[in-house]
């Protein structure tokens, strides 16, 4: 699987990532045979999260068992030093590990969570400290939400090795603002910072729980996921085909292999097919929430 340098981190990262959200929907044994699975495919970098259910345990055994060939990526939400501190402990604790090779501030979605975060007694604190007793290598941000504001953490921070924000060929074809991720992957670009994309194979947001409640919904996304191997590799291929360093796989397990077989298999996609997509779906509904713009 191809694989391109993440930011200044030194690490050259697969251009898949897997989503380790995955492992929460399964069973040990399960789990076990995904995380195998993921790595005889080649895939290097794992993304997990303590908000992700149980998925930092389930992880575990697999991960310490093949610690070398995995780079670690975990996530805080917490704002403010002390929770931040003991969320990065705990996360130790559950994946059985002594280091986490990238610990990023999870879902930014505010300016007043950015405020605090950057504030004496913030998170920020608690993730530089940690990097100064070894138990964290890089800095990165997660964010769903307005891409000015992802363009001001990145302004801010200035040791911030990566940022996570959507990317898929439905926002690239609006027109608004609000949905300029393109900005914020410029300015990472020009920074050398990783970029990891997420939301590539959104079909768009969930029917409403009137119209289909969520135990009959098929995936467990918290949106809803394209889902035919021809439309999983057109997705893979325009996001990857952005310039992003890596494309997060989606939470359900159902989908990964299909994501694999894309990874395995990309080989750019020409800018006269990425153009088309981006005109055959611009007219779809977003798959971020309106409620994470600001």
């Amino acid at each position: 699987m191809e694989t391109r340098p993440l930011g200044e981190t030194g690490h050259d990262s697969t251009v898949m990532t897997f989503g380790a959200i995955a492992l929460n929907w399964l069973e040990q044994d399960g789990a076990d045979q995904l995380v195998e699975l993921v790595l005889d495919h080649g895939v290097n970098h794992f993304d997990v999260a303590p908000t992700y259910g149980d998925a930092e345990l389930k992880l575990g055994p697999k991960l310490r068992q093949h610690r070398a060939e995995i780079f670690l990526g975990c996530k805080t939400q917490k704002r403010e030093y002390e929770g931040a501190k003991r969320k990065l402990e705990q996360s130790l604790t559950r994946l059985g590990v002594d280091r986490i090779d990238l610990y990023q501030i999870h879902g930014l979605e505010y300016e007043h969570e950015l405020e605090t975060i950057t504030g004496e007694g913030g998170a920020l604190e608690a993730l530089r400290e940690a990097q100064s007793e070894g138990l964290v290598d890089h800095i990165g941000l997660t964010s769903h939400g307005d891409p000015q504001l992802i363009l001001d953490a990145l302004d801010r921070i200035d040791d911030l090795a990566t940022v996570m924000f959507p990317l898929n060929p439905v926002v690239a074809g609006k027109d608004d603002d609000e949905y300029d991720y393109e900005a914020v992957f410029e300015r990472a670009d020009e920074l050398d910072v990783g970029t990891l994309g997420i939301k590539a194979f959104a079909k768009g947001p969930w029917p409403s729980t009137d119209e289909l409640p969520e135990r009959d919904r098929p995936y467990a996304n918290w949106y809803e996921p394209v889902d035919t191997p021809d439309e999983i590799r057109e997705r893979f291929d325009f996001a990857a085909a952005q310039g992003l360093t890596s494309v997060v796989s989606p939470g359900d397990p159902k989908l990964v292999a299909m994501v694999l077989d894309a990874a395995d298999r990309y080989d750019g996609m020409s800018e006269e097919a990425q153009r088309s997509l981006i005109e055959r779906l611009r007219h779809e509904q977003s798959p971020v929430p309106e409620q994470l713009h600001h």
